[in-house]
């Protein structure tokens, strides 16, 4: 397994107040899609938080491409893809703003598909306008085509299909399909259920 798609985890804890979580987690995520699957309130898009370096875990050890979080920070986390669907952050940014940034943090970052993906998304009118003025999903969809396009060897992506229409999660399928294929990514959705038709490298499922 090439190293550089390949997160070692090694004894991660977490508390939500005062509810263990994620108690000594051992293993490893790899090329292809992992699916985080939980109910409401299981710790999902905690655990995609944890694994992203932008929440402190209780303890635990992680590496990524040979960079640990703890002692290696910056490096971890250029090569990781990751934003909260909700955030307000980028509301005064229009798209083109908001790429120029994940291109200076991501050295693999490839936008010549995008114009096709915004197309087939229906992003093409929104696309001089600032974040603020985008729907929820129209910002979703928007943060999985950057997903794409960051080339970052771990990406991790918060309930993708929340808030889309059926025509433009078929397009997210099909990506994803593609990206399962070519198992050269270590691609993490946080949801509910797996994703229809995408073939799953490991499926992580967190008790309720």
């Amino acid at each position: 397994m090439d190293p550089a798609v390949s997160l070692e985890v090694d004894g991660l804890c977490w508390d939500a107040g005062d509810r263990p979580l994620f108690q000594d987690w051992q293993g490893h995520i790899g090329p292809g899609v992992t699916l985080v699957q939980g109910d409401e309130g299981s710790g999902k898009s905690s655990l995609l938080r944890l694994l992203a370096g932008a929440l402190p875990a209780r303890a635990g050890r992680l590496c990524l491409g040979g960079a640990e979080l703890a002692t290696q920070p910056q490096r971890y986390r250029s090569q990781v893809f990751w934003i909260e669907p909700r955030t307000d952050a980028h509301d005064q940014d229009t798209a083109a703003v908001w790429l120029d940034q994940l291109r200076n943090q991501h050295a693999a970052f490839d936008d010549t598909d995008l114009p096709a993906l915004f197309d087939a998304l229906g992003l093409k009118e929104h696309l001089h306008k600032p974040l603020y003025m985008w729907s929820t999903g129209s910002r979703r969809k928007l943060w999985f085509a950057g997903a794409r396009a960051s080339g970052a060897p771990l990406t991790l992506v918060d309930e993708p299909f929340a808030a889309i229409d059926r025509r433009s999660i078929a397009v997210m399928l099909e990506v994803l399909r593609a990206q399962a294929a070519a198992a050269r990514r270590a691609w993490v959705l946080a949801d509910y259920e797996a994703p229809p038709g995408v073939p799953l490298a490991a499926t992580l499922v967190l008790p309720g």
